[in-house]
This record gives structure tokens, C-alpha cells and sequence, in this order.
């Protein structure tokens, strides 16, 4: 029944249960003491806002279990101090498919190491359902050719598999013509 994180956690900890509790909400540097920490298991918390400085000082951290919470979408630095994560629970959170989920997405997209699950739109209605990569796909293609970011490219990476594969041909056969080698890994 934890309300909040423990301050009295040792500093050699490696793994760190506090699922099933009532924490509601991670403060700025809640982890600072514990840096040796690889392991954080926050699943069914009801955990509904975490500060953007929450995990600052867990840079060792591989998996963080965040599932089964009322998280809607991060805000921008949450994740910043995360070098080494590996995997990221998600699942059963009611993401908010909205402008402000870009930043999760976006994180996941230039830590393509990072793997991750239940990245899935619950609100609002017209996109309950939907993958979060998809929203941000729709998101802009409904703006103006003109307002788009200089290398719009970079939006078409959470392509379906087949879908991947030709567009990865494509982009082979393209960077071959003009004698430059790019690995593309996603």
C-alpha cells in the first residue's frame, strides 16, 4: 500500500519491486540514490503523471515495467537519463493519441535498441485502437506539404513489415545510383 517511493532504499540495489502499490505519481529524482539499479518494476501503481527528472541518476537502468498504470503520454525528458534501457513495458496504460505523445514515440524511434509493447491509441475515440506510430503517420499527413519537416522521411520508419521491406529495396536500389553505402537498422 506505498503511496510514494521509499526513501530509504539501499544504494547497491540491482532490482526494485514496487508493483501493486498506490503511487499515483513520480516526483523529480525519486531514484537518485540507487544508480547501480537495473531492474524497475512499477507495473499497477495507477501511476498518472511522472515528473520529466522522475528517473534522473538511473543510468544503468535495462528494464522498466510501467504497464497497468494511467499513464496518457511522457513529457519531453523522461526518459533522457535512460542510456542503457533496454526494455519498456507499456502495455494497459490509457495512451492519449494527441500531440503530446509525439515525445514517447519519437524517443522509441531514435532508441531502436529500446524494446517495447502496448504502445496502443485508447483516446481519443476516433483513434482508440490505433498504434501510436500510426496516429503520428496521420498527424502529418494531414498537415500542409509545405509545413513539413525538412525530411519528411523519417515519419514512413514504423512501416508494416512488407511494407518495409519495399521501401527498403527502394531506398537500396536509390542510395546505389549515387555510390554512398547506408545501413539502414530499425
Amino acid at each position: 500500500d506505498l503511496k510514494k517511493v521509499p526513501g530509504n532504499i539501499p544504494p547497491d540495489i540491482l532490482k526494485l519491486d514496487l508493483s501493486n502499490n498506490k503511487i499515483r505519481q513520480l516526483r523529480a529524482k525519486e531514484f537518485e540514490d540507487v544508480t547501480e539499479l537495473k531492474i524497475l518494476n512499477l507495473n499497477s501503481n495507477g501511476i498518472a503523471y511522472i515528473d520529466p527528472a522522475a528517473f534522473s541518476g538511473l543510468n544503468n537502468l535495462e528494464e522498466l515495467d510501467l504497464s497497468n498504470n494511467s499513464l496518457q503520454n511522457f513529457e519531453y525528458g523522461v526518459l533522457e537519463d535512460l542510456y542503457f534501457l533496454k526494455i519498456l513495458w507499456l502495455r494497459e496504460n490509457p495512451w492519449r493519441c494527441d500531440y503530446n505523445i509525439h515525445y514517447l514515440y519519437y524517443w522509441l524511434k531514435h532508441h531502436y535498441n529500446v524494446h517495447y509493447n502496448g504502445l496502443e491509441c485508447k483516446m481519443p475515440e476516433e483513434y482508440k485502437g490505433w498504434s501510436v506510430g500510426k496516429y503520428v503517420r496521420s498527424y502529418y499527413e494531414e498537415c500542409p506539404k509545405d509545413k513539413l519537416p525538412i525530411y519528411p522521411e523519417t515519419f514512413d520508419m514504423d512501416k508494416d513489415d512488407e511494407e518495409w521491406e519495399r521501401h527498403k529495396e527502394q531506398s537500396v536500389q536509390t542510395v546505389k545510383k549515387h555510390g554512398v553505402i547506408v545501413t539502414v537498422i530499425g
